[in-house]
């Protein structure tokens, strides 16, 4: 982003990524880093009607002191595309958040006036020093608006950044620094936060970051100025609008269910039969990349035994664990709301633990630590004869692959060798172009004593916890 800035000449910049991850922390930031004088105008585009967006562009007009006598403030969607150009032919360095409300019905006139303005800021680049950022929160939107060939402004964008969230090093870094890095506290903050930076510097600015785990739920979700009580609401629900509440909760609850299940229970309980989940799940899936469709090992996308799974950690945590404690708030002893929502976290984190070791290996792989370089994985195993298994690696170069049994029990660990072995059979029996292979079988746990490493190294299982894992990435 900053050299981006540093051009100065025109440019067009897309930057996407999931809310709070940090898209506009990054403008800011790249802009005091870069020591520009640059003048900036930063709009939140609010979900309304044209009305609304000039009211918005208005008052940040005033709030970030644009001279009215060089930058008429506009009345209409057409003035609103000159004035940009207008402001950006003058330096600013212009900042629309929540870019994909221009995705809505009604805005059609505004992207053709913005393309045309882009055009024309485009055809002089080199003598024009401003430029547009665009953030936006839903991919498909923003990809509607920018990417599809028959959109006004295909093909304008000059850079794109995705921000992802912080990979499992940093968040290690961020530990390190300001609590402590035990396997347990890692398990716990990730299956809550995963890698956003936000939920972070909310609980460091809480003074828990380092506390206990009821401490912290208590201080960040139950207390009055808990700064996440209403974080899942102002979120997704104000996008979704209610409509796909049970849908989101089931599969959140119920994570790897099939459809046949899903649709059941989802009928089961709005209490009609003919309940249309297809259109819901589509939706959630395709438009909002909040659910995830897995499909067996090898399968044809077309497969119909698909499994579905709530793809953001806090999202997932939040409906299966945190939603009806917190909304219980002024009815039932706030201790036992508390220790209600831990022991259901508690739960959430075995199925957040599978998730966790596999992006551990492919961050490991990415950054060359460790004795198992992958080439390929497969976000777990399972097939019509119920083999199911955790973690299945390759390493095609030397033609190894891994297996990996995770469990947040070490005891449910050791007790599930013998079944752990049978569902490695019968996946190498279904698959012989890999008996030629070399095997490989690991146990992880949060954290194995060793009396526990003894006995699965016994039974020809590596044994790995967390602190494995994860000690070369600090």
């Amino acid at each position: 982003m900053e050299r981006i800035i540093a051009r100065q000449r025109w440019f067009f910049a897309k930057v996407t990524g999931r809310r709070r991850i940090g898209k506009t922390t990054l403008i800011q930031q790249a802009v005091q880093e870069s020591g520009n004088k640059q003048p900036i105008l930063y709009v939140q585009i609010p979900d309304s009607e044209p009305a609304g967006v000039l009211s918005a562009v208005n008052d940040a007009l005033e709030t970030f002191h644009v001279p009215a006598d060089r930058h008429p403030r506009p009345n209409n969607l057409l003035e609103l595309a000159k004035m940009l150009e207008g402001m950006a032919e003058a330096a600013y360095i212009l900042v629309l958040d929540e870019f994909q409300y221009f995705n809505r019905k009604g805005y059609e006139e505004f992207c053709s006036y913005l393309q045309a303005s882009v055009d024309r800021l485009a055809a002089k680049a080199t003598s024009v020093q401003g430029g547009l950022i665009v953030l936006g929160s839903i991919h498909t939107e923003m990809t509607a608006l920018l990417e599809d060939r028959t959109a006004p402004l295909y093909n304008r964008v000059t850079d794109t950044i995705n921000l992802t969230h912080l990979d499992i090093g940093s968040i290690l870094a961020i530990l390190h620094d300001h609590a402590d890095s035990s396997p347990e506290r890692l398990l716990f903050l990730w299956n809550l936060f995963e890698g956003v930076p936000k939920f972070y510097r909310d609980c460091f600015e809480q003074g828990v970051l380092n506390a206990d785990r009821k401490t912290l739920l208590r201080q960040i979700f139950f207390e009055s100025s808990s700064p996440l009580r209403s974080e899942a609401d102002n979120w997704f629900l104000r996008e979704l609008r209610g409509r796909y509440d049970v849908v989101l909760k089931f599969v959140a609850r119920n994570p790897g269910r099939m459809h046949k299940e899903l649709v059941q229970a989802i009928r089961q309980a709005s209490g009609s039969a003919e309940t249309q989940v297809g259109g819901y799940l589509k939706i959630l899936i395709e438009r909002f990349g909040l659910i995830e469709r897995k499909l067996p090992i090898f399968a044809k996308p077309e497969a119909k035994r698909s499994r579905y799974y709530v793809t953001d950690n806090f999202l997932r945590a939040w409906l299966a664990a945190l939603a009806n404690p917190v909304s219980a708030i002024a009815f039932r002893p706030l201790t036992e709301l508390i220790d209600e929502a831990d022991q259901r976290l508690a739960d959430v984190e075995g199925p957040s633990l599978e998730k966790l070791v596999g992006q551990l290996y492919e961050e490991r792989s990415r950054k060359g630590i460790g004795d198992f370089p992958i080439t390929h994985r497969v976000q777990g195993f399972w097939d019509k004869a119920n083999t199911e298994i955790d973690l299945v690696a390759f390493n095609e170069t030397t033609e190894t692959i891994r297996f990996g049994s995770c469990k947040r029990s070490p005891q449910k660990l050791l007790a599930d060798v013998n079944n752990f072995r049978q569902h490695v059979d019968r996946f190498l029996g279904s698959l012989p172009r890999f008996a030629s292979w070399t095997k490989q079988y690991v146990g992880i746990s949060p954290k194995l004593n060793d009396q526990q490493r003894a006995v699965l190294v016994s039974h020809d299982i590596i044994p790995q916890d967390l602190s494995d894992l994860t000690a070369d990435l600090r």
